[in-house]
Formats: C-alpha cells, structure tokens, sequence
C-alpha cells in the first residue's frame, strides 16, 4: 500500500489518503500522485465521479509538519523566499489546479480531522460529506502560516466572507453538525455509515449523464467569475451541445417510460 491509492470500480475512482498513522498528512511524493490520480480520472471515459477520503481516523492534517520542522532546523541549507514560493506551487497549489480541471464530480468524504491544508484539500471538493466525529480548522493561526493551499479562496466561496475571516483569525475547531449548519458541509452522517452514503451518492452521479454533468460544473464554476449576459450566453451554447447527444434523448425517452436511463456518454 502506497501513501495515496488511487482505484476504480464501477465507475467511481476512488482517491485515498494512506498514512494513517502521520494522520494522512501529506508530503511532496504523496502529492505528486494525487496531482496524477486527478488528472487520470478526467482522462479516463469510465470514470464518471470521483471520491476523495482519507485511511484511518483522520481525512488530512495537512502538510507533513515534521518534515517542516526538519528543514526549519537546517540551519546550513535553509529555504529562501522564493524556494518555498516554489514549493507551494509545485505541491498543494498544483493539486488545486488539478482539482480545477477536472470536469466530473468531486466528493470529498470528510472521515475525521481536516486542518490546516488538509481542510483546505476538503474545500475544493464539489460535495463535502462528513462524519459526525469530523472536526475541521484553518490551524494557520496556531502555527505562524498563511493559508498556501488556496484555503483563502476557496473557504470564503462556501461559507461567506465574514465566517471564513472568523474561522482563519481565531482557528477554532468546528465539529460535524456545527460544519453542516454554516454551510461547511453538505451533509453529515454517523460514522460507520459516511462511506455507505458517499458511494450512494457517487453511484447516483455516475448513472446521470456525464456530458450535462460536465457543463453544468463548468458553467456554475465559471458563472461565480463573469456577469450575467456573459454566464447566459454561455449555457446556451451549451445547452444546444447537450441536446445534440445522444444521452440527451435518452434521458427524454427515459423520463417518458418511467425508467432508468442508461448513459454512454455521447
């Protein structure tokens, strides 16, 4: 078993965060594969969602912090401004890159701690589901760091300007229900039944059309950035995309049948 593993099954590619026992922190080999896991899934046409959890009793603590200690404490060959710039850019920042080009859903299954980048790593999830014992914190405050993980602008996108302030200043904990009532969450299941529901979930979207799926992820994400005319012109090219295939009139003749669809993708 590998720091991270990534696997499919029917349909569904399965993204897991392994060092249970550094509490899936992550380090630069892990997030190297995770940078490629994200960019096999939107390559492969068999997978239609992807799944992101961690092993264990954690989903991420963030940054592998040892490590940091080590090469804070290397007094001979210290990291310059620019070197560190570097390596953020080159390790949690490309993952979020990687996370905005991938077109299929994104879950995160939130199974313990998420702090710091590693809460950060949840917030760029299209769904966030969790478990009640999950706790999330934007730790920076504790630690005397900036949020490098784009914590700054993915946290204030879900919550709202004035709680994600509250959240970054004061780096308190928010458990499960709490995640749920400000919006941190979707939703939020008893323990041994988070995975059980996420992959439900993920089996739904991976039975739905891939290609609607697809604009319509693409058309919400690019509307929080441009103005309306623009956001409508936009979805209307879309829109006659998506009644040109052939998934379109099969959902139409589904939807009259009262059945299923079946969905190949084109």
């Amino acid at each position: 078993m590998s720091d991270l593993d990534y696997s499919v099954k029917d349909r569904v590619a399965t993204i897991l965060l392994n060092r249970p026992e550094k509490m899936n922190a992550f380090n630069p080999d892990m997030l190297k594969a995770w940078q490629q896991a994200l960019r096999d899934a939107q390559a492969d046409p068999e997978v239609r969602v992807v799944v992101l959890t961690g092993a264990g009793k954690a989903f991420c603590s963030g940054g592998d912090t040892g490590r940091m200690a080590a090469r804070a404490a290397d007094t001979e060959a210290p990291d310059s401004p620019i070197s560190a710039k570097d390596s953020l850019r080159a390790g949690p920042q490309s993952v979020a890159m990687a996370v905005q080009a991938l077109e299929k859903p994104y879950i995160a299954a939130v199974n313990g701690v998420a702090a710091g980048a590693g809460m950060d790593m949840a917030l760029m999830a299209d769904i966030r589901l969790a478990a009640k014992s999950a706790r999330f914190s934007e730790a920076y405050m504790r630690v005397g760091l900036m949020p490098g993980a784009g914590g700054c602008y993915f946290l204030p996108r879900v919550v709202g300007l004035s709680k994600a302030l509250e959240l970054f200043f004061t780096a308190d904990w928010v458990d499960g229900t709490e995640a749920e009532r400000i919006g941190l969450v979707n939703h939020v299941y008893e323990d041994d039944k988070l995975m059980e529901e996420t992959y439900k979930l993920a089996g739904r979207l991976a039975n739905s059309p891939p290609i609607n799926m697809s604009l319509i992820k693409r058309t919400l994400y690019q509307s929080l950035t441009t103005d309306l005319r623009t956001s409508l012109d936009l979805v209307s090219s879309h829109m006659a995309v998506v009644r040109s295939t052939e998934d379109s009139k099969e959902a139409i003749a589904a939807f009259k049948e009262k059945r299923q669809g079946v969905y190949k993708g084109r």
